[in-house]
């Protein structure tokens, strides 16, 4: 007798946040993978043109309450969780509409997840370059955790649910504590701390004069995007549960950030100084060797060549409005 081959049901993920920033560079490696996806954004500040053609889109907020339906409906094996307000000045200015997006989204999507009762495990944003004291030379992720933002107490606020979840109702999860993530589809409205990248980008490719607060002493550990959603592929693979950095383990300041920057665009001009906002770091550098142990990821493009894609991307971009 003929054995009857039977094919497997493919995985079907959810991302939230798709349409935006890094969400969309996720959806591009799962679709790849050939995994049925599916998309929740409310555009708010995701863009229709980042959309693989290849997935299914849901105009939905992550605070509807027919995000439960939604999941009852689909049934996803994966989750996702990239959708958030992610700028830190915009959660000091409002704290409220902040938590709201990025504490209670959050719970509405992981009660969404224990109603189904498919979802295998959860990869969430959250953001290691908030969450550590400016003090800390390199930090890991078993040191010491002050929130200097509201936009950090959220993101520890969703660790914390995350956890909750795991214990009480077994399902597994990864935070991705990313430091600044930069690169292609990064909007000139600064999404997250990484936003500077953009916004010097395209000022300085339409010959304007941008700014810097604390005269650009202040350092980041810049991580390109591609490599951070090959993070989150590999965080959904792995047995690991818990928090991890997805970083560069290499601090750099504003000021190198804009003089790189000068140079790839040909800007010939000097940046306008003006004063430190309350609330903002003066320092982010962290380890990555958690991350290379248990998810076997270390980043592979460097800054120079990530911030040279990034040119090249806005390039195209402001060729083609024209």
């Amino acid at each position: 007798m003929p054995k009857t081959i039977t094919q497997s049901k493919p995985k079907v993920a959810i991302v939230t946040g798709g349409a935006g920033f890094i969400g969309s560079h996720v959806v591009d490696e799962l679709v790849k993978r050939r995994i049925k996806v599916h998309v929740v954004d409310d555009l708010s500040t995701g863009f229709k043109e980042n959309l693989n053609p290849n997935v299914t889109f849901h105009k939905m907020s992550v605070v509807s309450p027919d995000l439960r339906k939604l999941f009852e409906r689909i049934k996803p094996d994966e989750v996702f969780h990239l959708a958030a307000q992610v700028s830190v000045r915009r959660s000091i200015q409002r704290p409220m509409a902040d938590a709201k997006n990025n504490i209670l989204g959050a719970i509405n999507l992981l009660e969404a997840c224990r109603r189904v009762g498919t979802v295998k495990k959860i990869v969430a944003a959250s953001s290691g370059g908030v969450m550590y004291p400016s003090s800390l030379k390199k930090a890991c992720e078993e040191g010491p955790i002050y929130p200097e933002s509201p936009y950090g107490i959220a993101k520890r606020a969703l660790e914390l649910y995350l956890e909750h979840y795991f214990a009480v109702f077994g399902i597994p999860y990864v935070a991705l504590r990313f430091s600044n993530v930069y690169g292609p589809r990064q909007r000139m409205m600064g999404t997250g701390e990484g936003g500077v990248v953009a916004v010097f980008v395209r000022m300085l490719l339409e010959a304007k004069t941008p700014f810097m607060t604390w005269k650009g002493k202040q350092t980041r550990d810049y991580v390109y995007v591609e490599d951070v959603a090959r993070a989150a592929i590999l965080a959904m693979k792995s047995d690991y549960v818990g928090v991890v950095n997805i970083s560069t383990c290499e601090e750099v300041s504003i000021h190198r950030i804009f003089d790189l920057l000068a140079r790839l665009t040909g800007f010939k001009g000097k940046p306008v100084y003006k004063p430190g906002v309350v609330g903002e770091k003066k320092r982010s550098c962290m380890e990555n060797k958690l991350a290379h142990r248990v998810l076997g990821w270390e980043p592979k493009v460097n800054l120079e060549e990530g911030l040279r894609r990034t040119v090249a991307f806005h390039r195209a971009e402001l060729k083609r409005k024209k």
